[in-house]
C-alpha cells in the first residue's frame, strides 16, 4: 500500500487512460477525487473505485476555466481534508495538416490540454505549498517530443505540458513538491481501436518492443513517480512507449 491515506486527484478519470490510472492509486490505498466534464461516466468509475474499499468522489470540471479547477480542489480538500497528489491527464485531439487545421481546433486542444494542466496546476500547489508536501504528474506524449504531422496542436500542447512540469518542478522544490511528466507512446485505448489494420501496423514499425502499450503501462509509471519510491526525482519525463523515443 504504497499510497495508504494519501489523497489523489485525477483529471479526465472517466475513462480510458485517466480511469486506469485512477484505480491504479486507488489500489495502493489512496482516496480518489476525479474529475470529468462526463458527469455520469465519471460517478461510475467513482463507484468502481469505493468498491476497492477506499473513499472516491467525482466532479464535473471543466479545466480550461480557472474558476472551475479553483473549485475542484477547494471541493477535493473539502471533502478528503487534503490533496497529496495531482495527475493532469485530461486531453484531446483534433488532428489535420497545419494548412487546413482551423483556428477553433488549435484553440480547443491547448486550452484543455495546456491551459487545463496550468489552472489545475496553479490551484492545487496553492494547497500543497501550506502542506509542505504534493506529488504532480502532467500526461505529456511522445507526440511532444519528436512532434507529428498532423498534430500540431496536440505536439506543441503536450512539448507545453512539459515545459510546465520542469518549470514548476524548479518553483515548488523547496517546499517538497515534485513534478513530473509521463510521455505515452502507441497506447490501446478506445482512440487508436478506431484505427485501421494497416495503420497500426505501420505505427507498430516504430516501436521496437513491437507492440501498443496498456493503459496500465501508464498508470504504472504515475504510481512510481508520486510514491515514496520517486522522492527524489522531480523535473523528469519518463516515456512509456516500448522504445519509439530513445
Amino acid at each position: 500500500m504504497l499510497l495508504k491515506d494519501k489523497v489523489a486527484l485525477v483529471t479526465g478519470a472517466a475513462q480510458g487512460i485517466g480511469k486506469a490510472i485512477a484505480l491504479t492509486l486507488a489500489k495502493e490505498g489512496a482516496n480518489l477525487s476525479i474529475c470529468d466534464v462526463n458527469l455520469e461516466k465519471a460517478q461510475e468509475t467513482a463507484k468502481e473505485l469505493q468498491a476497492l474499499g477506499i473513499k472516491a468522489a467525482a466532479f464535473k470540471t471543466n479545466v480550461t476555466v480557472a474558476a472551475e479547477c479553483d473549485a475542484l480542489i477547494e471541493s477535493t480538500v473539502k471533502e478528503f481534508g487534503k490533496l497529496d497528489i495531482l495527475v493532469n491527464n485530461a486531453g484531446v485531439t483534433r488532428d489535420g495538416l497545419l494548412i487546413r487545421m482551423s483556428e477553433a481546433d488549435w484553440d480547443l486542444v491547448i486550452a484543455i490540454n495546456l491551459k487545463g494542466t496550468f489552472n489545475c496546476t496553479k490551484s492545487a500547489v496553492k494547497t500543497m505549498m501550506k502542506q509542505r508536501y504534493g506529488r504532480i504528474v502532467n500526461v505529456s506524449s511522445v507526440i511532444g517530443l519528436m512532434g507529428n504531422a498532423g498534430q500540431v496542436n496536440y505536439s506543441a500542447s503536450k512539448a507545453g505540458v512539459i515545459g510546465i512540469a520542469k518549470s514548476v518542478a524548479k518553483e515548488y522544490a523547496n517546499r517538497n513538491i515534485t513534478v513530473n511528466a509521463v510521455a505515452p507512446g502507441y497506447i490501446q485505448t478506445a482512440m487508436t481501436e478506431k484505427l485501421t489494420e494497416e495503420q497500426k501496423q505501420a505505427m507498430l514499425k516504430f516501436v521496437p518492443l513491437g507492440r501498443m502499450g496498456q493503459p496500465q503501462d501508464v498508470a504504472n509509471a504515475i504510481l512510481f513517480l508520486v510514491s515514496p519510491l520517486a522522492d527524489y526525482i522531480t523535473g523528469q519525463v519518463i516515456t512509456v512507449d516500448g522504445g519509439m523515443v530513445m
